[in-house]
């Protein structure tokens, strides 16, 4: 396991110990682990949702990708 330092702001060090003092996480590390996780499933949801919207707006190409590649050479 890797470990960073990364200075944040005291609001949020006070928010942190505040999850702590109330039991809601162990440490302070897994509490920025759990942040890190909520922020990769926060992007996987928005690729996952921009994909949708691409599809229904019909910029998705769709099709045997040989044969499209050829349309664009």
């Amino acid at each position: 396991m890797t470990t960073i330092s990364v200075p944040i702001n005291s609001h949020q060090e006070d928010f942190i110990k505040s999850l702590v003092k109330r039991g809601l996480v162990p440490n302070k590390a897994v509490a920025v682990r759990r942040a890190i996780d909520l922020l990769a499933e926060e992007e996987a949801v928005a690729s996952v949702l921009k994909a949708e919207q691409e599809l229904l707006e019909g910029k998705i190409l769709r099709g045997n990708p040989r044969k499209i590649l050829k349309k664009f050479q």
